[in-house]
């Protein structure tokens, strides 16, 4: 994959992220969980660590929500059924044209105190897809 053609040709490399990824990556593999600690550390946004991983042509993996970067399958959510109809209220209400963004996904996490694949994979039997992903994988 050449994950690069995803940006502008001459796209600038911030010098303290590529530092970073390069520090933190194993076998040209980012976890989504270490790029949000990059996030974190360097106070900067997901998505130019997203970036900086992209034109590093590194692989994001692991992905919080369950959705990417997991061996043999891919992805490892599973649609949940739940009675909590709060629950799918936020969801409903957090989705864009049947999208739940990543980032909203986050939140109601957060807010419900549940797991993150919880949350997708609730999202996921709704027929509610996550997009967009805040380090821009999807």
């Amino acid at each position: 994959n050449n994950f690069a053609k995803k940006h502008k040709d001459g796209t600038e490399l911030d010098p303290k992220i590529k530092e970073a990824v390069l520090n933190r990556s194993k076998e040209r593999e980012l976890p989504c969980a270490v790029a949000f600690e990059i996030t974190k550390e360097l106070g900067v946004e997901a998505a130019e660590v997203g970036k900086t991983v992209d034109l590093l042509n590194f692989r994001l993996v692991k992905c919080q929500l369950g959705l990417f970067g997991y061996m043999p399958e891919k992805k490892i959510i599973k649609p949940q059924d739940t009675d909590n109809q709060d629950l799918k209220e936020a969801i409903t209400n957090a989705a864009v044209d049947g999208r739940l963004p990543c980032k909203d996904a986050w939140n109601i996490a957060s807010e419900f105190k549940l797991r993150k694949m919880t949350v997708s994979g609730v999202a996921d039997a709704m027929g509610i897809k996550i997009k967009p992903c805040q380090l821009g994988a999807f």
